[in-house]
């Protein structure tokens, strides 16, 4: 049985769960076993696995699959990396205790907030996002914790507040169980601004229910999360890797409501050819160019 090894995220975090799902199907329809390999800095690390052949495949924020191809900092110089596919279009989100008496981001001037661990793509988007909107690290107290004991943090009142990957995640959905939460919001005008100077985030709405202590709809950023490869990665297993998710969307949706209308992020293909997802100008490797030729997104 061909194995193929996948660098995700911590245990539990979007990256992780989206990779076991891709790796159940995998094996049921391909018969490829995978190992998921958690990463601590995410996108980081999994370009730099990538580029030490320590992957076949990783995943990835969009906003640094490019980062990665031209060698921007943090890389030491450029990685030999490719897009296979997106992933999820998810809302990234704070979230306080109830009756902690914060409504809006901007209250979180001045509060202690887990960000996420050092060094990781979260951590970056905030750096990304503050600084559109004018907020210094030095303007609240950063806590550089996992998603798992950022919550704890939270629960415990060592922090105020804390950033959160895409939902659902399991993390999440305990801490919801466990305590009262709520969602914090943006001013109209700095969701805005923040969309217009930052061309890897959407609009998203998170539903009222969406899960316990969302108790009206919000509107948030979304970031678009893909699978890399690096270019020597064997043009078969990218394709057939490829060709099980354009198969079987709704059941990696099933698996995985995180993969609920990844269809609308194919889409574009058709209309737009290649650049549609070859997102920081990263090009398609050429396994999944074919599988999308197969498909009939690309002609």
């Amino acid at each position: 049985m061909t194995r193929i090894r996948i660098g995700t995220s911590e245990k539990g975090g979007t990256f992780w769960t989206e990779g076991e799902a891709i790796a159940t199907l995998l094996e049921r329809y391909c018969g490829i076993a995978s190992d998921i390999l958690d990463a601590e800095e995410a996108s980081i690390e999994n370009a730099r696995r990538l580029d030490s052949r320590l992957i076949e495949f990783g995943f990835m924020a969009s906003n640094w699959i490019g980062r990665a191809y031209r060698g921007d900092a943090p890389f030491e110089g450029p990685v030999g990396i490719r897009m296979v596919a997106p992933a999820n279009s998810g809302a990234m989100f704070f979230i306080t205790r109830a009756d902690a008496g914060l409504g809006n981001v901007r209250d979180l001037i001045g509060k202690r907030v887990s960000i996420g661990p050092e060094g990781s793509g979260m951590v970056q988007h905030i750096h990304t996002m503050f600084g559109v909107l004018g907020i210094s690290f030095d303007d609240f107290t950063p806590v550089y914790l996992s998603f798992e004991d950022g919550g704890k943090a939270l629960e415990a009142g060592d922090v105020d507040a804390q950033w959160q990957c895409p939902y659902p995640n399991a993390v999440m959905r305990e801490i919801s169980e466990r305590m009262d939460v709520c969602v914090l919001e943006y001013d109209s005008p700095d969701l805005a601004a923040i969309l217009d100077c930052v061309d890897y985030y959407r609009p998203t709405t998170m539903p009222s229910g969406f899960f316990r202590g969302v108790e009206r709809k919000t509107e948030q950023l979304a970031v678009v999360n893909i699978v890399a490869a690096h270019e020597s990665t064997d043009a078969e297993i990218v394709r057939q890797f490829v060709a099980t998710m354009l198969a079987n969307l709704e059941e990696l949706a099933e698996i995985n409501p995180l993969f609920e209308g990844l269809d609308s992020i194919f889409e574009p293909l058709k209309s737009d050819g290649t650049a549609a997802i070859e997102f920081g100008g990263t090009p398609l490797h050429p396994g999944a160019v074919q599988a999308y030729r197969d498909a009939g997104y690309l002609s």
